[in-house]
């Protein structure tokens, strides 16, 4: 097995929680004719640095503690919030995968980010750098425990059968498009796998993995299957779907590359790390792929370090 192959709890967190378990929901927002002063002294009561702008109950824009002093160099204190705050704000929804949070923080070098809900557009929170170090934190110590509980107490079930070739099988119906639940298939996977007292790295790659390939199906496919085969030396996750299949596999491979509509990534998937991210997780990775028929990938995680 590569040495490379690893992968902390916290990595597999960002893929488990999902930005409403992490982000602020007790929101100081601000009138877009609020003052700068004004905000001066809402920034300093509440202890923050940024605060969205909502108008009539719709987020119009953000303004942070830069645009204060900004205006405190240039003498404009007396000016209004409409007037400093940024327009083009970058969101998240409640229901995307932290990882996505993560990313955005990665590429963008934002301080906050409001989070607006999907169907009608409510400001529901704001997320910060800090907020997802304190979620991941607290989820850490709890998960901390289990695993303890779990260590104590679970028995790998392929030590108590006697059989010559063992091997436990599960399978998930991935629906196109159904992005309210997407990652949910990959999920109960994981804790199938924990269940069988398999080692916690090796559930986190087998998640990570599978949490990609479901994705792949939701995003690109009209629907498909996920699989896992399960025997004493191997973990084999299939993911097949009945989509357009891939043109340049090569390509499709590229970090960032992404053929997934506008509007699939203005919701926060197809990001172009999927393909690449499983390959990292997994010790072997094949994909087959037709024209206008579908797409078969194969990736197999070696355990207890045999090949």
């Amino acid at each position: 097995m590569a040495e490379n192959k690893k992968y902390t709890k916290t990595q597999e967190l960002t893929y488990e929680l999902r930005v409403k378990d992490v982000m602020n929901r007790t929101v100081v927002a601000v009138s877009p004719k609020t003052t700068i002063n004004e905000l001066r002294e809402i920034f300093r009561d509440n202890r923050i640095s940024g605060t969205p702008v909502e108008d009539k109950g719709k987020l119009i824009g953000i303004i942070s503690i830069e645009d204060v002093i900004n205006c405190l160099s240039e003498g404009e204190m007396d000016a209004i919030v409409a007037d400093k705050m940024s327009t083009n704000v970058e969101v998240l929804r409640p229901d995307e995968p932290l990882v996505h949070a993560v990313s955005k923080f990665n590429k963008s070098g934002f301080g906050r980010f409001p989070v607006i809900e999907r169907d009608g557009g409510k400001l529901a929170g704001v997320i910060t750098k800090g907020d997802i170090i304190k979620g991941i934190l607290e989820k850490l110590e709890i998960h901390y425990h289990e695993e303890e509980i779990q260590r104590h107490r679970a028995s790998y079930i392929f030590d108590d059968i006697v059989a010559d070739q063992t091997t436990l099988s599960f399978q998930y119906n991935i629906k196109s498009k159904d992005f309210n639940r997407a990652g949910e298939s990959s999920s109960q996977l994981k804790k199938a796998l924990n269940c069988l007292g398999i080692q916690p790295d090796l559930v986190r790659r087998s998640a990570i993995a599978a949490y990609e390939a479901e994705m792949n199906i939701v995003v690109f496919a009209d629907g498909g299957r996920l699989s896992a085969a399960v025997q004493t030396s191997q973990i084999k996750l299939t993911a097949s779907d009945s989509g357009p299949g891939i043109p340049d596999i090569e390509k499709a491979m590229q970090p960032g590359y992404s053929t997934a509509p506008d509007w699939v990534q203005e919701l926060g998937f197809g990001a172009g790390m999927g393909l690449m991210n499983i390959k990292n997780c997994t010790d072997k990775m094949d994909i087959q792929s037709e024209i206008g028929k579908g797409t078969h990938i194969t990736a197999i995680i070696y355990l207890n370090n045999k090949k």
